[in-house]
């Protein structure tokens, strides 16, 4: 095996310029796909830790009637916060939300909105609901920046809400933005608004109610309040995830295309090396080799492509993929409409797993193709593969 594997690294560099050619396009590869899989690692664990920490915490007990995709629900999706969860609500633990339909007039229009009231001193969200403390403002109220875009409101506004109450009556009342935050979660920030819970819920005569509660800690989970339902991290991001997967799977089809132009590149090598060097396998026969032997020299060889090219993709890739890792990179200003935790620059996540996988799956598809066309030298007869002439 040693004077194989000897006898192929002597024949790989003596191929010279074809060679390289093939380590080259095969190391793009490696880096390549690295790359790819480190920028969907990193948007998902990006995407999911800002929405655990804006919307969902570590998950939440929804109102038996509510549904997110329903504004219709909205009207039954609340109730009294069960007696149970005060010792939670008192150590900080869970944070409630009440949630209701509203609407605004900016400058003359009319634009219909979520009103969402938070608890003033909840420190479980990211929310900065503790600017409610400082305002003396009838209606004090928080927006994230899409929303103050879209509907050209600055910190300082005083704008016309209206809502229906629990009996179904209308009311009205100016409302003043105080603070304008940035996130990278459009789900609390895009057509909604955030005031004091206590004082939404004056306003909409429930009081003491919440339509969801959040989590600070997996535990609270298992308190199963009567009337309300727990939704787990894992269901609460599942749009996140599912997102990513169909990213994983068109990703695939770049991987595909990819490997292919490279597994090419070495079949058509090995093809060639095959034809042109029936005089050397003739006497490699002649000298004592097996049939089998040859075959696993050029199989060797091919293979030896993948290990050359890992080593020129650790090169230049290594000092590429981290500064990509440090700077980030940066999004268009247009994917935060897209509806999903989207930050400014995604910061790519390279794992070993990842990086040992490739390298796995790109060896094994190497030593594959390398043998592929080898396998025709064990149908030579020694005395015509001396003459150059094939079977």
């Amino acid at each position: 095996m040693k004077l194989l594997l000897q006898l192929a690294i002597k024949n790989l560099i003596g191929a010279g310029l074809r060679t390289w050619l093939n380590v080259i396009v095969l190391s793009f590869s490696f880096v390549i796909i690295i790359w790819h899989k480190g920028i969907l690692d990193g948007w998902d664990r990006q995407a999911k830790n800002e929405t655990a920490k804006w919307e969902t915490g570590r998950g939440q007990f929804w109102q038996k009637s509510y549904d997110p995709y329903d504004a219709f629900s909205l009207t039954e999706a609340h109730a009294k916060i069960p007696s149970s969860l005060d010792t939670v609500l008192l150590n900080g633990n869970l944070v409630p939300i009440l949630i209701t339909q509203g609407t605004i007039y900016p400058g003359g229009r009319i634009q219909s909105i979520l009103i969402k009231g938070i608890d003033s001193n909840q420190k479980i969200l990211k929310i900065p609901a503790a600017l409610f403390l400082k305002s003396s403002d009838e209606i004090p109220v928080l927006i994230g920046r899409r929303m103050a875009t879209d509907n050209e409101l600055k910190e300082g506004d005083i704008i016309t809400l209206r809502w229906r109450d629990v009996h179904g009556t209308f009311d009205a009342g100016d409302m003043k933005v105080i603070a304008i935050f940035d996130t990278e979660v459009p789900t609390v920030d895009m057509g909604q608004i955030w005031i004091p819970l206590d004082q939404l819920q004056k306003m909409m005569g429930m009081p003491g109610e919440a339509t969801i509660l959040v989590c600070k800690n997996k535990e609270s989970g298992s308190l199963y309040p009567a009337g309300w339902k727990f939704k787990s991290s894992e269901v609460l991001l599942k749009s996140i995830t599912d997102l990513i997967k169909m990213k994983s799977v068109a990703g695939i089809v770049l991987y595909i295309i990819l490997l292919s132009l490279a597994m090419l590149a070495i079949f058509d090598t090995q093809i060639l090396s095959i034809f042109r060097r029936q005089k050397e396998i003739g006497t490699y026969i002649a000298l004592g080799m097996t049939r089998y032997q040859v075959v696993g020299l050029f199989t060797i060889e091919g293979s030896l492509n993948s290990v050359l090219a890992c080593i020129l993709a650790a090169i230049y890739g290594i000092p590429l993929l981290a500064w990509q890792a440090s700077r980030g990179l940066s999004m268009p200003g247009g994917s935060k409409g897209f509806g999903l935790a989207v930050a400014d620059k995604i910061y790519p996540a390279y794992s070993i797993g990842l990086v040992l996988i490739t390298i796995i799956l790109i060896m094994i598809t190497t030593i594959i193709v390398s043998y592929l066309p080898s396998r025709k030298i064990a149908k030579m007869k020694p005395t015509e593969a001396l003459r150059g002439k094939l079977q």
